[in-house]
Parts: structure tokens; C-alpha cells; sequence
């Protein structure tokens, strides 16, 4: 791989996460955090605009490394990865992605934990390469028919009032949507191609809702578990997504926040990580 300069950016210190950077392929050197030991825990974040690791799971990493090592990535095309020219973006771009960061760290099988979109690419991996994954935790997740709401991000705007806008679709309780995670989330997001690369992350993902659905057949023959967790009041990717995939896949368990939407990470936090560590650790005994 050809050496690629490590950029300057740091993450803030709000979300308590220290910056990692990892050459995956020519061209391409992946911004990741990394926390704990032992079994590899791989998340993967949504779509949203703005959208980084830090920024999807900072509440989550630190109680979750108690369980395994936890890798949380900027998907090409997002936050502070560096891509190559040329670089193609989609469900199967992101799978592969991923899988570059797990032979770029020596990693043969891994949990992924999955948010909306990163729970989609999660599915489709374990259809691809099955025998590198030990585990999914999906939330909200994505390739579901579009929403009202998921219609809106079809057009998304990278500035603060976008991300406002995004990130109050995601909660009941708007209060959680504060001027600070705002802008941080803004600045977190912002380099020299975001505007351009936002486009293009956009239209790959909505393409593929309809080139690259979820084949409910091929999950029906999936062994590993799968836990499965989605807000009631989810506007974004309706609960009846996870209705539809927990009677496909055969060995899949979920779990409904009550007054909780798209964003169960942030907004059940505490137990969200209680529900997710007792998971992995009820599978790993076995």
C-alpha cells in the first residue's frame, strides 16, 4: 500500500474516543477508535447527515469495551477516512470496507454492531462472508422501504440546521439534540470533499434500496445469533422492518425501546449497553 500522510484532525474531547489511523488499501487510510480487549466487537455507524463513529457511538464504546475490543470505524465516504479517487460507494463498498479493516488488524471473525445502515451492511455481510462474523447486533435496521422521513434524506444538508433537523428526526425528547452535539457533529464531519462526498454516499444508498435489497430467502439460512433492537417511535425506519427480519432469520432475537426512536445508542444509552453486554456475553459462553 502507498504511504498516505495522517492528517491532523483530532476528535473532540467531548466524545472521550482517541484517533487511530490504518493504511487499508491503496489510497485509503481509515480513522477508527479502538477500546478494550479480547473478542473483536466491529461498529458500524448509519447514514445520517454529519454522521461519524464518534459521533454514533460515544456513549457506547467505554461500558462495551468491558465486553470485547471495540473497533468503531468512518465508513468510506464518511468523517475522517481518507479515500482514493475513484472510490465506489455502496452496501457491498461498505461491507468490503469493513472487511479491509479486519485484515488490515489481523481479525479472522468479528461481532459487528450495526446502526440503520451499518445494520443493513452487517446482513448482507453475513450473506457474503458469513464465515467471518460471530455475531450481529442490528439497530433500526436499514433497506427498509423509504419514509416520509427517509425521503427527506434523500436531499440532506451539511450545516448545523441539517444536522439539527437529522438528528431531531432520530429522538422523541428533542432536549437530547443540544447546540453542542450539534455543532460538534458538524465540525466532526467537515473536510475538504464532504459536500461532494455526501452526494455520493447519498445517492449509493438510496440506489441500493432498490438494486440491493435484503434477500429475506438468504437470511433465512443464516446460523449465527442475531439481536435485533428498534424504537417504537422510530419515524425513520418503521419497527415493522425488525417484525420482517425476525421472522426471517432463523435464529434472531429482538428487543423494543418504548418512547425511544432511530437513535437507541444515545437515547436508552444505559440500557442499550446493558442489553448489548449481556447479549455478547451470553453468546460468547456458549
Amino acid at each position: 500500500m502507498t504511504g498516505i500522510e495522517i492528517p491532523e484532525y483530532r476528535t473532540h474531547a467531548f466524545f472521550g474516543l482517541d484517533d487511530k489511523w490504518l493504511p487499508t488499501a491503496d489510497g485509503e487510510l481509515t480513522h477508527y477508535h479502538e477500546l478494550g480487549e479480547g473478542t473483536p466487537i466491529l461498529f458500524l455507524h448509519g447514514s445520517g447527515t454529519g454522521v461519524t463513529a464518534a459521533a454514533n457511538w460515544w456513549l457506547n464504546l467505554p461500558c462495551l469495551a468491558e465486553r470485547g475490543r471495540c473497533i468503531a470505524i468512518d465508513s468510506i465516504g464518511y468523517g475522517q477516512t481518507v479515500v482514493a479517487p475513484g472510490t465506489a460507494y455502496g452496501i457491498r463498498e461498505w461491507g468490503r470496507h469493513a472487511l479491509r479493516v479486519l485484515d488490515a488488524l489481523g481479525i479472522d471473525e468479528t461481532w459487528i454492531v450495526g446502526n440503520s445502515i451499518g445494520g443493513w451492511v452487517a446482513l448482507q455481510l453475513a450473506i457474503d462472508a458469513p464465515e467471518r462474523l460471530l455475531g450481529i447486533v442490528s439497530m433500526g435496521t436499514g433497506g427498509a422501504k423509504k419514509t416520509a422521513a427517509l425521503a427527506g434524506h434523500a436531499k440532506p444538508e451539511l450545516s448545523p440546521a441539517g444536522i439539527r433537523r437529522t438528528l431531531e428526526q432520530f429522538v422523541v425528547d428533542p432536549g437530547l439534540v443540544t447546540d453542542e452535539l450539534v455543532n460538534l457533529r458538524y465540525q466532526a464531519a467537515l473536510n475538504d470533499s464532504a459536500s461532494s462526498r455526501l452526494r455520493e454516499v447519498v445517492a449509493a444508498r438510496d440506489r441500493d434500496r432498490d438494486e440491493l435489497p435484503l434477500d429475506l430467502d438468504a437470511l433465512s439460512e443464516l446460523e449465527m445469533p442475531v439481536l435485533l433492537i428498534h424504537g417504537m417511535q422510530d419515524v425513520v425506519i418503521p419497527v415493522s422492518r425488525t417484525w420482517e427480519l425476525l421472522n426471517a432469520i432463523p435464529n434472531a432475537d429482538a428487543h423494543l425501546f418504548s418512547q425511544c426512536g432511530h437513535w437507541s445508542q444515545v437515547e436508552r444509552a444505559e440500557e442499550f449497553n446493558e442489553l448489548v453486554s449481556h447479549y455478547l456475553r451470553r453468546h460468547a459462553d456458549r
